[in-house]
C-alpha cells in the first residue's frame, strides 16, 4: 500500500501540471484523480485522506504524465459529456464541445424527419439529434473511417444505431435522396492559425477535423454547393463556423438560393451558427 496519500498525490500532480502550463491544473488533477481511484468526482473530497493504492497511483501517474504532454483530458479519460450524454472520444475525432451544443439547439427548434450529419467525426451531434427524435433516422459522412468507428459506436451506446447510417464519403458525395436537415461542424480553421492554437487542439486532435487549409472557408464553399440538392423544400442547412465567419458563410447560404439566412451566437456573444432553410 502506499504511504501517500491521495491528497499529497494532489498536490504533486498540480505542481506537475502547472510547470506544463496546463491552463487550469486543479480541476483536471481532480477529475484523473477521481477517475484513478474509481469514484465520481463529486465524492473525491471525502477520500482526499485516504492513501493511495499502488494501482491508482499508478494509472494516476500515467494521467498526470499525459496531461502534462498536453493530451486533452476528454482522450485520457476516453469520454466527453455532450448535450447531456457521455460520448467516446480518441485522437480520431474532434472533441465535442460546448458551444456546438447551439448547432445542436437550433437544429431541434424544429420538426426533423431525416437528417445528415456531414463531417460527422464522433458522431455526437448525429446521436444527439436521434436521441431528441426517437421517430427520425440520420446519416453521418466522414473521410476518416477511424472517426466513423467511432460514431458507430457511440451511436450503438446512445441506443440510436438502429437509425443511424454512417458512410465515407467526401461531404455529400455519393449520397442520395432527401434530406429535411443538414448539419455540419467542418473544419474551419485557417492555415495560419493553426500554430496558435492550444497544444490540447494543435497536438491531439486530427488536422483533417480542424482545417482545410487556406482561408478556412473551403468546407462551407462545398457544402453550400451541394446542400441545395439534397435539401427537402422547407429543409435546413445548419453549421458551426469560427467567430470571424459569420458574414463570408452566410453569404454563401445566400448565393445557393437559401432563405431565413441567419447568424448565431454563442453563450460568449461570439458569432457560432449559419442557419438557412430552401424556399
Amino acid at each position: 500500500m502506499s504511504t501517500r496519500t491521495a491528497a499529497q498525490a494532489l498536490r504533486e500532480a498540480n505542481e506537475i501540471l502547472t510547470l506544463a502550463g496546463v491552463a487550469d491544473p486543479a480541476r483536471d488533477s481532480r477529475r484523473l484523480l477521481a477517475h484513478a481511484m474509481d469514484l465520481p468526482p463529486d465524492r473525491l473530497s471525502l477520500h482526499l485522506p485516504d492513501p493511495l493504492s499502488p494501482r491508482a497511483a499508478a494509472r494516476f501517474a500515467l494521467m498526470i504524465e499525459a496531461r502534462a504532454a498536453r493530451q486533452p483530458v476528454s482522450q485520457i479519460l476516453g469520454t466527453r459529456l455532450f448535450w447531456g450524454h457521455a460520448f467516446r472520444v480518441t485522437p480520431d475525432v474532434l472533441d465535442p464541445r460546448p458551444e456546438t451544443e447551439v448547432l445542436v439547439a437550433e437544429a431541434l427548434a424544429a420538426p426533423f424527419t431525416r437528417v445528415v450529419d456531414l463531417g460527422t467525426g464522433s458522431g455526437a451531434i448525429l446521436a444527439a439529434l436521434l436521441a431528441e427524435r426517437p421517430k427520425a433516422t440520420g446519416l453521418g459522412t466522414d473521410l476518416s473511417a477511424p472517426a466513423l468507428e467511432v460514431a458507430a459506436a457511440n451511436a450503438a451506446a446512445l441506443g440510436v444505431a438502429e437509425r443511424a447510417a454512417f458512410l465515407r464519403a467526401d461531404w455529400l458525395d455519393g449520397v442520395t435522396g432527401q434530406f429535411d436537415l443538414i448539419v455540419s461542424n467542418p473544419p474551419y480553421i485557417a492555415d495560419e492559425e493553426m500554430e496558435a492554437l492550444a497544444p490540447e487542439v494543435r497536438d491531439w486532435e486530427p488536422w483533417l477535423a480542424l482545417t482545410p487549409g487556406g482561408d478556412g472557408l473551403d468546407s462551407y464553399r462545398s457544402i453550400t454547393s451541394a446542400a441545395p440538392e439534397r435539401l427537402l423544400p422547407g429543409g435546413r442547412l445548419i453549421v458551426e463556423i469560427g467567430a470571424s465567419q459569420g458574414s463570408a458563410v452566410a453569404r454563401m447560404f445566400e448565393n445557393a438560393g437559401l432563405a431565413g439566412v441567419a447568424v448565431l451566437r454563442d453563450l460568449d456573444g461570439r458569432d457560432r451558427v449559419v442557419r438557412g432553410e430552401k424556399p
